[in-house]
């Protein structure tokens, strides 16, 4: 059995890939992909696309042959993308672990991307995914007409992935109950899919494998099975080892957003990002970068992923309500909501910080009057 591809209808008109506000990674960097495509000669796994050199260029960026700039995805430990990319041309499933914020679906839409040219084939993990979200549903009115058929079936991500020879990515995995996590041990074991009301089963074809994410402040509302996760790979990303990839990240990914949604504002200023950046690792460090300062941490996990949110939040602000020039007024609101998620406790670290360390800090005056004013 062969999952069947449903084409839309005739009268759905193609959406405007400019006017989308987010296009997916393999639209995204299309002419990236081609460009490796077309310089990679090295060995590919079966139904990939791009070799596990290309795929690795491709996430960590570089320069080709013919000078195409690859603008790096990922920024970070060049080992863990290579043990990433060589699990999924094994027979092992792969799982991105860590804090929330840390690029895993970012990492995870990526490969998908440059592996199979498709990102979409996507399961997102929430307390009320069942069984039919990872195997495959019924379309009932036909089912009670016709009884079972291939034709009364909904596809999944995972069958259709199964079919195709493509990566299924399925996010936030520890947040689907237990039972159905358990589905995935036989898709990931025996590469089959059995269809008991069929009397038949789909089966994997080459190239198929599975991404999964998971973050370790989900840890304990359902775990995994040892048998579960005998069937993955895990590489732990990790938040970034020193300021200035931290910076570069948040810079790179505020001006990036700030093109997609046209804001009229200048580049977002590197000593803005800094700051911001400098602020989130040091309280969730709990240490001053020059390691004199002890300080106590926030509820929240202080991600690159917010920091790039506060620095867009405020290159809005500075849009329509200030000069265009991101400053300290445009980011403090951001700020502070970042960090003060519990009022009681987090207001009373993210006070002290501000009296302790940014009021004695050389040429962070304007920051510190801006946070204490949006306090």
């Amino acid at each position: 059995m062969a999952a069947k591809k449903k084409s839309p209808p005739a009268n759905k008109p193609k959406a405007d890939q400019s006017a989308v506000l987010r296009r997916h990674a393999e639209e995204q960097y299309a002419d990236e992909l081609a460009a490796l495509a077309a310089a990679d000669e090295r060995p590919k796994p079966p139904n990939w696309n791009l070799s596990p050199w290309a795929v690795k260029t491709y996430l960590l960026g570089g320069t080709l042959d013919d000078g195409t700039e690859i603008t790096p995805k990922y920024v970070g430990n060049e080992r863990l993308i290579e043990i990433a990319v060589a699990t999924l041309a094994t027979d092992r499933a792969l799982l991105l672990y860590g804090v929330p914020g840390t690029a895993k679906s970012w990492v995870s839409e990526h490969l998908a991307a440059a592996i199979s040219g498709d990102s979409t084939l996507l399961i997102q993990g929430t307390a009320g995914t069942d069984e039919s979200a990872l195997r495959y549903g019924w379309n009932y009115a036909r089912l009670l007409a016709e009884g079972p058929s291939e034709a009364a079936m909904t596809e999944s991500p995972m069958l259709r992935a199964m079919a195709t020879g493509k990566i299924c990515r399925v996010e936030e995995l520890t947040r689907i109950p237990s039972e159905v996590q358990d589905t995935l041990i036989t898709i990931l074991s025996e590469k089959s899919l059995p269809v008991p009301e069929l009397n038949t089963e789909v089966q994997a074809t080459r190239g198929f494998n599975v991404i999964a994410t998971a973050n370790n402040r989900d840890r304990g509302v359902n775990e995994l099975s040892s048998a579960l996760m005998r069937r993955f790979n895990t590489v732990v990303l990790p938040t970034p080892d020193s300021l200035e990839d931290e910076v570069e990240i948040v810079r790179s990914r505020s001006e990036q957003l700030g093109r997609a949604l046209e804001l009229p504002a200048e580049t977002p200023a590197l000593e803005e990002v800094r700051r911001v950046v400098t602020v989130f690792r040091e309280l969730r460090d709990g240490l001053t970068d020059d390691g004199k300062t002890k300080l106590k941490s926030p509820s929240g996990t202080l991600s690159p992923a917010e920091a790039i949110s506060v620095v867009n939040s405020g290159t809005a602000m500075a849009a329509f309500y200030g000069d265009g020039v991101l400053n300290a007024r445009d980011l403090a609101s951001g700020i502070t909501g970042a960090i003060v998620k519990d009022p009681v406790q987090d207001r009373v670290v993210w006070q002290e910080y501000l009296q302790t360390v940014v009021k004695e800090r050389d040429g962070w005056g304007d920051f510190y009057r801006a946070c204490r004013e949006a306090l």
